[in-house]
């Protein structure tokens, strides 16, 4: 695909259009962006996920994947958002071939994959389609990576297998959660619990009936949200 050399300055001025600074301080704080938060030094300007996705749509059609690179390479919270949102769009229409080569941009770029909301948007997309459909050898590599998002990454990668029936390498990926020190992972090991009982109960309750007692309360009150009051219940007091 050809693309005009002004293509970058295009979308960034077509996103900016909907900076919002309220919102942009907003953010900040709820991102964490202060010394020694989680996401430190990141920039904002208040867009909203609906004016991010809008603009995904606009311009996904004429991108490259060079492209796409320099966008997910931005200082911009928002723009690297787009830059995901595009790189999903992409993936998804790819054959095998470019699917690879995806992959490997995503991989090579993931330091700016670097904060919950964007590792929870392309996880299961992109990570987790290709991991289900290849080897799981990154999978277990970013689980056992010590890098908060990498481990973020590979629980919420699952999902997809988990919408596939597929449950043995979340339930592995859980196990190492139980220890984990990190609500961020606390709280995506409880989602892909509660995704997992959504489609096969018994799975969970078994889980929950080996497990519950370990559990971080977080993981714990996420994974129940589902059940009935009666059993969660019985498990917050186990």
């Amino acid at each position: 695909m050809l693309i005009k050399t002004d293509f970058k300055l295009e979308l960034l001025k077509d996103l900016s259009k909907y900076e919002n600074r309220v919102f942009a301080e907003r953010n900040a704080r709820f991102f964490q962006t202060q010394r020694g938060g989680y996401g430190e030094g990141d920039l904002f300007l208040g867009i909203r996920v609906q004016q991010q996705r809008f603009i995904a749509t606009k311009y996904c059609r004429n991108i490259t994947l060079e492209n796409t690179e320099e966008l997910l390479q931005h200082n911009i919270h928002e723009v690297r958002f787009v830059a995901l949102l595009i790189l999903i769009e992409i993936y998804k229409k790819a054959n095998s071939s470019l699917k690879f080569n995806v992959m490997k941009m995503y991989l090579r770029n993931f330091g700016y994959v670097n904060n919950w909301d964007l590792v929870d948007l392309s996880a299961p997309h992109i990570p987790g389609h290709y991991w289900y459909e290849n080897s799981l050898k990154d999978l277990w590599g970013y689980a056992k990576s010590g890098n908060l998002w990498k481990e973020r990454t590979a629980i919420v990668s699952t999902f997809y297998f988990i919408k596939h029936g597929r449950f043995a390498e979340t339930f592995e990926l859980l196990k190492l959660s139980l220890s984990h020190k990190h609500d961020l992972i606390h709280k995506a090991s409880g989602w892909m619990l509660r995704e997992i009982g959504k489609i096969d109960i018994k799975s969970l309750v078994l889980f929950l009936d080996k497990y519950s007692r370990f559990m971080p309360r977080k993981m714990l009150r996420c994974s129940i949200e589902k059940l009935s009051t009666e059993r969660k219940e019985y498990y917050l007091k186990k």
